[in-house]
């Protein structure tokens, strides 16, 4: 029930309104007496609730003595909610005044669940191309995404942490390092939408999700520039393969040793 709850109140039903229509279906038909015992909840409270419900279409109500109450099926119930929402989105579409948007500013997103919808509604809006830089995690989950933006024309090209090179994936060459051990308390990502939006961020066991959002021309060359990386390292692993880790293997760790401790 709580599951049913917390999603009928995302839809604008309030805790008692959630509550009655999941007793009902739960029930069958009830009184509104036998609606308020169920719920343990004063029956004014009660009988205020099922008549918004019965003015709105939610409910049905037979009258008589006793009045009784009973639940749509499940396919009326969401179709309604479902043409409502359609309508209202509509109307914010059309409705809400747009602001220009500044290509320089850097937007913060926080929360595993505020970074999951940024990054499904860019992924959304792409046009031409997404790159994506990922660890095999978020390539799971957003394995799904991605092909529908394929689908409808939109070309991805991937780059994935340590996985194995599969198709049109591009894979990072380690240069003999660990590179799990180095990463292993967060994972980075970055997508970049259009050669345009860039959203780069990072999350991990314990660690907050946090993500940065800009249209700004520096850190879309950067991250470009970093992939461009990746691809020139895959091209030329799968072109000379074991030879290139046997002639500059060490060379590069000596390189990056150099560098980073």
């Amino acid at each position: 029930m709580e599951g049913l709850i917390l999603h009928l109140r995302s839809l604008g039903f309030t805790e008692m309104e959630a509550k009655i229509v999941v007793s009902l279906s739960e029930q069958g038909a009830m009184t509104g007496y036998e609606v308020a015992k169920k719920l343990g909840v004063s029956r004014s409270n009660v009988y205020a609730a099922l008549q918004r419900l019965v003015d709105q279409g939610l409910i049905l109500h037979q009258d008589g003595e006793p009045s009784y109450y009973a639940a749509l099926q499940p396919e009326e119930l969401t179709r309604i909610l479902a043409s409502r929402l359609e309508s209202s989105l509509r109307y914010v579409k059309h409705h809400m005044p747009a602001t220009e948007v500044d290509e320089t500013s850097f937007y913060s997103v926080e929360g595993e669940r505020a970074v999951n919808e940024t990054i499904k509604r860019a992924l959304h809006e792409a046009k031409r191309e997404i790159i994506v830089d990922v660890w095999p995690e978020e390539a799971a989950v957003l394995r799904e995404e991605l092909e529908l933006a394929e689908a409808r024309g939109v070309k991805v090209l991937w780059s994935i942490v340590d996985a194995d090179a599969e198709g049109r994936k591009l894979i990072r060459m380690q240069a003999g390092t660990d590179e799990s051990r180095i990463q292993s308390e967060s994972r980075h990502f970055a997508f970049v939408i259009d050669r345009k939006e860039t959203l780069i961020g990072a999350r991990g066991e314990g660690l907050a999700t946090k993500a940065l959002l800009t249209e700004h021309d520096a850190v879309t060359n950067l991250v470009l520039g970093r992939f461009v990386q990746d691809i020139v390292l895959y091209e030329l692993e799968q072109e000379m393969g074991l030879d290139l880790r046997r002639t500059f293997g060490e060379r590069f760790e000596h390189v990056i040793h150099k560098y980073f401790d």
